[in-house]
Order: C-alpha cells, then sequence, then structure tokens
C-alpha cells in the first residue's frame, strides 16, 4: 500500500470511529419507570392507565366505569361467547368483584406500547395496544367467612382509544 493511500484512509477510519463514538453516546429517552421510548403519545397513555390502575386500587367501579369507552367489549380470552361482556356487563362485574375485594395491591408493569395515530399526533381516533404484567392480591371472604388473600399474576393487553380529549378503555380492563 502507497502512502497516498494510507493518508486517504485514515482520515475515513478516523471519520468513521468519530461517527460510531457519537451513535454509541446516544440515548433513549423512555417513559419515567419503564422501557417505553419516550413520547408525548407513550406517556399520555401510560398516565391513562396509571390512573386505571389506582381506580382498581381504590376499588371505584364508577372512577372505573368513566374510563370506559361506549363501546366497550371484553372477549375474556376463551373461545366460547357465553363469558363475552359489553359496557354494561363491565358495570356488572366490576361492582361484584370490587364489592367483595378489600385491601387491594394492583402492579403493572408496561411491557410495550403500540399506538395506530394519522401523523404520529394525538388526535381522536388513536388507538393503543398496551402490553403488562400484572402483579395483584386482595382480600376476599370465603364462604365459611374466613378471609382469603390470593394472589394473581398475569399478562394483559389493555386496548384505548383516544377520543380527543382522553383516553378510553376499548377492552382488557
Amino acid at each position: 500500500m502507497s502512502k497516498l493511500e494510507h493518508v486517504i484512509k485514515l482520515p475515513a477510519l478516523l471519520l468513521f470511529i468519530g461517527l460510531s463514538t457519537v451513535g454509541c453516546a446516544a440515548k433513549v429517552a423512555y417513559v419515567p419507570g419503564t422501557r417505553i421510548p419516550y413520547s408525548d403519545n407513550n406517556k399520555s397513555v401510560l398516565e391513562a392507565i396509571e390512573d386505571y390502575r389506582l381506580a382498581v386500587e381504590r376499588g371505584d367501579a364508577d372512577g372505573l366505569m368513566l374510563m370506559a369507552n361506549k363501546q366497550y367489549w371484553e372477549d375474556s380470552g376463551t373461545p366460547t361467547g357465553s363469558d363475552d361482556y359489553g359496557y354494561e356487563g363491565l358495570r356488572n362485574v366490576l361492582l361484584s368483584r370490587l364489592a367483595r375485594a378489600s385491601d387491594i395491591r394492583y402492579s403493572m408493569r408496561y411491557m410495550e406500547v403500540r399506538q395506530t395515530c394519522g401523523a404520529g399526533n394525538l388526535h381522536a381516533g388513536c388507538r393503543a395496544a398496551v402490553d403488562v404484567l400484572i402483579d395483584a392480591s386482595y382480600t376476599i371472604t370465603d364462604a365459611l367467612g374466613k378471609p382469603k388473600r390470593p394472589d394473581k399474576r398475569d399478562q394483559n393487553e389493555l386496548i384505548l382509544e383516544y377520543d380527543g380529549h382522553r383516553w378510553l378503555f376499548i377492552s382488557g380492563m
């Protein structure tokens, strides 16, 4: 290799090393407390889910109903339709389950957010699918009047839609 070839290749090598170093130094910003990449949309939907989580811990069925879209539909993840329900069924489920539970602890770990919005802007019609890991416990009284504290660990997908003002649950509650 001639001296001229060395002179030409050295700046190219230095440029490559410099760009590689800058690329490695770039940090990805995350929504605080998660590994979800930060965007206003991601932050907004996770704040709505956090409001939901807190309402579950309070046992606030009325507050939870205000977070549900009138088109809410739950298929319960089973092949039969006998356990499916809509908005009014959600009210019955929430009232019956929350009335029996006390000392509710409901933790969620946000794993992934997938959104479909026109031009990446938050506007009516945006949908978000959020994968969560749930770790919950609560106290219920069994048929003999004895308190029990079951634990629940589950993976769930929450589907929300932005109505122009706020995120509302379509399914997953």
